[in-house]
């Protein structure tokens, strides 16, 4: 079992390959949706999700995984195979969203801790059933004045080992992603110290928990300086604060690390992962698992119609292509403009 554990770990993080996030929330999806004027229905949602799963070419050569929602995952596409199936016939792996939210810390004003313990050594024996190789559980770290607290750091470092230990007694590869939020004033220095704080309180209880970290994947943010921060730090101050954290808090025996893209604009997310890789010499993959940052373009040019598919497929292949060249650190400003 620990080694095909550790297979699927080093086939989410094959190189020049990344993840594609689409395991929005019914709630999240709709958002997206009303931006486009399309409807959110169980269909409508099948369709999208079905027609970036059948960009053959980004599908096979620059996407390793697709996290899913519960619902994509149980779904069929419309000739009645199961999206699943659709996923791994390219090549990709499946994988699923397994916690249920971040909901109010107690006691923690302004903080959040992620449920979704409850029952899930059960639910995972059933996503493995429906073709889920690994999975994924995202806690909520926000920086303010006085937070995080050292409680909302623990208690989601330790939801995220747990959740990590009960994945690999089920066969499936936990992704890990501890997300400190990019929104407010603070600078590049307080998102580093937050950022290693965070990681450190994670390893900590991944430890304590005997979770392989040969079979996990970490999801982190990138060090950046808060969205309302007056000095924006540029390309590569952003690479090398987050390889100086990353390389103080995470241990040599991960074998990748897929950055969420966390609000960046679709360039940003590729500019910065590709100046890490070209800058630096690494313990790990360094790769992407964007949700938005991937799929933003492609849903505008979709626009809920069905005669835009190949445009969005087009747009969708585009973005998986440069983040493809980015987590190689060969992605280069031009070729966004020849595109």
């Amino acid at each position: 079992m620990t080694a095909q554990l550790e297979t699927t770990a080093q086939a989410m993080v094959a190189d020049g390959k990344g993840i594609l996030a689409a395991d929005e929330s019914t709630g999240t999806i709709k958002k997206r949706f009303d931006s486009i004027g399309a409807e959110s229905t169980e269909d409508s949602r099948r369709d999208y999700r079905e027609m970036l799963f059948r960009a053959t070419d980004a599908m096979s050569n620059c996407i390793s995984g697709v996290i899913l929602y519960d619902e994509t995952l149980r779904q069929k596409a419309k000739d009645g195979t199961a999206l699943s199936k659709v996923i791994s016939d390219t090549g990709a792996i499946p994988g699923i969203k397994v916690d249920t939210g971040a909901k109010d810390l107690a006691g923690c004003p302004g903080e959040k801790v992620t449920e979704g313990l409850d029952g899930l050594r059960e639910r995972f024996a059933e996503y493995y059933d429906l073709g889920a190789r690994f999975a994924k559980w995202r806690a909520v770290i926000t920086i303010g004045n006085g937070i995080p607290s050292r409680t909302c750091l623990e208690t989601n470092a330790h939801a995220l080992a747990r959740y990590a230990a009960l994945a690999q007694e089920a066969n499936i590869v936990p992704i890990v992603e501890p997300e400190v939020i990019m929104d407010g004033p603070h600078d590049i220095a307080r998102c580093f110290d937050v950022t290693e704080a965070a990681l450190n309180a994670l390893y900590d209880e991944l430890y304590a928990q005997q979770v392989l970290l040969e079979s996990t994947i970490l999801k982190p943010n990138m060090v950046l300086s808060g969205t309302e921060c007056g000095t924006q730090a540029g390309v590569e101050e952003v690479a090398e604060q987050t390889v100086r954290c990353l390389k103080r808090a995470v241990p040599a025996a991960v074998p990748g690390i897929c950055f969420l893209s966390g609000g960046q604009s679709d360039e940003d997310a590729t500019a910065h992962l590709s100046a890490m890789n070209s800058m630096f010499e690494l313990p790990w993959k360094l790769s992407f698992s964007y949700g938005r940052a991937l799929q933003a373009a492609a849903l505008k040019a979709w626009g809920g119609k069905a005669e835009n598919e190949a445009a969005a497929q087009s747009a969708f292949s585009h973005r998986a292509k440069m983040n493809s060249l980015a987590a190689t650190g060969q992605w280069k400003t031009e070729l966004e403009k020849a595109a």
